[in-house]
């Protein structure tokens, strides 16, 4: 089991966002030790603290524990020359809780902190795609997970805050920083307090960035020096697909077939439209022609470049379910006779357009029985720039 909240910190804070400073030289005197600053926590972090242990059923610990400074100074050679901070010791790891506290903190999950500069969107979706892995334990509760998410830090103070948060209650933090001193901050901090983390964003960029022989920028995505055109030619690309494939709906305008990047063929209700419209917010220009028995198919569709041309086919059994749900839509009741979704029909028309996709050889033909719309749509962009780009990958047959 999964439960996620989600936390936005504005950046109220006064810290920078400078990156710590370098080491600074261990002197035995007590004089030359610098002046600790003690950095006052977040109130609404630690009410959002309480009301989560209480949710969960943990039982608060109030009395924060500090660590003596001054003995970790002689035993333990600070990482960085920034103020440091009490850590309150978790209440898992307080010695005066039993076996009993240890038992409640693992039933009410364990903690990941997903930290952004940005939404989140990218470490909350890695986060969820890994533990996908492990839906076996999640499931019945053996090993529960309790996700949350803080976007929108951009400031070290704030940054340390949540990593203090996280060493008290034992959690992991996972982070996408798009800064480098940001990103390196996280990572000496975690070290430091002991915190597991993992940098989703850092490793690719360094490798991208290894590739491409440049710099990255630094920026978050959503940085307001990356908003100041937001009309972007992207953008006007993006709403000119859409109104084209709007238009080119069910077959209309079959002249303008030639103008689109994937025209997409099949009988009715095999899921041509709203994978036309899936595929044209991502900025391709998409046609759709059903394929019905007794009407001839536009001689465009024939004319145009096959390579851009995707059939869709469908388990007979599903596709009846299908007309049955949509005829039921439009009002056709028992007393009205069709043939929309008869068996023996359908499976005719499938028939019928099967020997269609076999005399265009060159289009692929692709199952969409049990595939999503995005996963539909992977594999006809996949396809299409493999053609585009003169990528071929061999594939065992024609359909996918």
């Amino acid at each position: 089991m999964i439960c996620s909240s989600t936390l936005r910190m504005s950046g109220t804070g006064t810290g920078t966002r400078n990156g710590p400073s370098p080491p600074a030289s261990s002197e035995t005197s007590d004089e030359s030790q610098p002046q600790v600053q003690r950095i006052k926590a977040s109130p609404r972090l630690n009410r959002w603290s309480r009301a989560r242990s209480i949710r969960s059923g943990r039982k608060l610990d109030r009395s924060a524990v500090s660590v003596n400074t001054e003995s970790r100074a002689k035993s333990v050679s600070p990482v960085w020359s920034e103020p440091e901070i009490e850590l309150p010791i978790s209440p898992k790891r307080d010695s005066r809780s039993g076996s009993s506290e240890d038992e409640k903190e693992v039933n009410g999950g364990k903690p990941i902190f997903m930290v952004s500069d940005g939404t989140g969107w990218t470490a909350e979706h890695a986060v969820n795609a890994a533990l996908g892995q492990f839906d076996y334990c999640l499931v019945d509760r053996v090993c529960p997970v309790n996700t949350h998410l803080f976007s929108g830090i951009d400031d070290v103070e704030q940054l340390m805050e949540i990593i203090k948060q996280a060493a008290k209650e034992g959690a992991m933090v996972v982070y996408t920083l798009a800064e480098p001193s940001m990103a390196q901050f996280a990572k000496q901090a975690c070290q430091h307090w002991g915190v597991a983390s993992n940098d989703i964003l850092g490793p690719i960029t360094e490798a991208i960035a290894g590739h491409l022989g440049v710099s990255p920028s630094g920026l978050s995505r959503w940085a307001p020096e990356r908003q100041k055109s937001p009309l972007s030619e992207e953008y006007f690309r993006r709403i000119e697909a859409i109104e084209f494939t709007i238009k080119q709906d069910d077959g209309a305008l079959p002249r303008n077939l030639h103008m689109a990047d994937i025209v997409l063929t099949g009988v009715s209700r095999s899921g041509k439209t709203p994978l036309s419209i899936y595929l044209a917010q991502k900025g391709y220009k998409v046609a759709n022609v059903p394929i019905v028995m007794n009407i001839d198919l536009p001689k465009t569709l024939f004319e145009v470049n096959p390579e851009k041309v995707f059939a869709l086919t469908i388990n007979p059994v599903v596709l009846q379910s299908i007309r049955r749900a949509r005829a039921k839509t439009l009002g056709f009741d028992g007393e009205l006779k069709t043939n929309y979704c008869d068996m023996d029909y359908v499976k005719e028309e499938l028939e019928y357009a099967g020997k269609i996709f076999a005399q265009n050889p060159v289009w692929p033909v692709i199952e969409v029985t049990s595939k999503a719309i995005e996963e539909t749509a992977v594999i006809v962009l996949r396809l299409y720039h493999d053609r585009k780009n003169r990528c071929s990958m061999p594939r065992i047959s024609k359909r996918y």
